[in-house]
């Protein structure tokens, strides 16, 4: 389960992170990406006490965390900015490394400004990555980099980002429903190999138009990659959200056990 799917309800104070906890595990899903926003010290991180007590609680609810996330932007051009948002992704590893969560997702940050290049608005991004990725090193904690159609859009950028960064720490948050070409499930092969988690939404775009995910058409694909970790569920747009996740998470359980079914044929 994916926190942001309860965006809303969490953010109002209409959820709680234990109803969060409760409804994950009430639905038997083992592991849930807590994202660092709906704690409610952020951007600060809470102290060690109330973390270990949010683990104490997921544990004995049978769940661990997948990973978290914070809200980052690497591509504006503020260098004081930029540093300030490398210390918070550094302060909220320590917190992953706490929380029992092997993976912190980050984003690159919207697209160039006027007046920006592509290419300087590339190596400033690039330089806070590393940065992030080297002290992620250090704890044992793998960095995640969303592609988030922002700046990073195409599987093309994945490749040179992972390229250019040349680390086993770094991974991608692969994100179903934030390649926007004509092809989105061929940019999705594509970068598979790079993935450490996911975002699975009902919904992906073709040439910019929404449309219905097609799950039996995703399955292989991670399959085959040989990703083997958790696939973490995130409902997006209108709708209640009790219900929508429920549905979606039906459906891609049923997708999975056709999958099963044919692969024992």
């Amino acid at each position: 389960m994916n926190a942001y799917s309860f965006n809303k309800l969490l953010r109002e104070g209409k959820m709680s992170l234990d109803d969060l906890l409760d409804f994950t595990a009430d639905h038997y899903l083992p592991a849930l990406d807590l994202t660092a926003y709906y704690f409610p010290t952020y951007p600060a991180v809470p102290n060690d006490s109330f973390l270990y007590e949010v683990k104490r609680k997921a544990h004995r609810r049978g769940l661990v965390f997948s990973g978290t996330g914070v809200r980052n932007n690497f591509t504006q051009p503020d260098r004081q900015k930029r540093a300030d948002d490398v210390q918070l992704v550094r302060n909220w590893i320590d917190a992953a490394v706490k929380l029992g969560a092997p993976i912190v997702r980050i984003f690159a940050g919207p697209e160039a400004r006027d007046g920006t290049s592509e290419e300087e608005t590339t190596q400033w991004m690039l330089s806070s990555i590393r940065a992030c990725v080297d002290y992620g090193k250090q704890k044992g904690i793998i960095v995640a980099l969303q592609n988030h159609n922002e700046f990073v859009k195409t599987a093309s950028q994945v490749h040179q980002i992972m390229k250019s960064v040349n680390s086993e720490w770094l991974g991608l948050m692969l994100d179903v429903g934030s390649y926007r070409t004509s092809n989105p499930y061929a940019e999705i092969a594509e970068t598979a190999q790079y993935a450490v988690n996911w975002q699975i939404k009902e919904n992906v775009y073709v040439r910019q138009q929404e449309q219905k995910m097609n799950i039996d058409e995703l399955l292989p694909i991670i399959l085959e990659s040989g990703y083997r970790g958790y696939l973490p569920l995130e409902t997006l747009g209108p709708g209640e959200p009790y219900q929508k996740v429920t549905s979606f998470l039906k459906e891609v359980r049923n997708s999975m056990d056709n999958l099963n079914e044919i692969r024992t044929r």
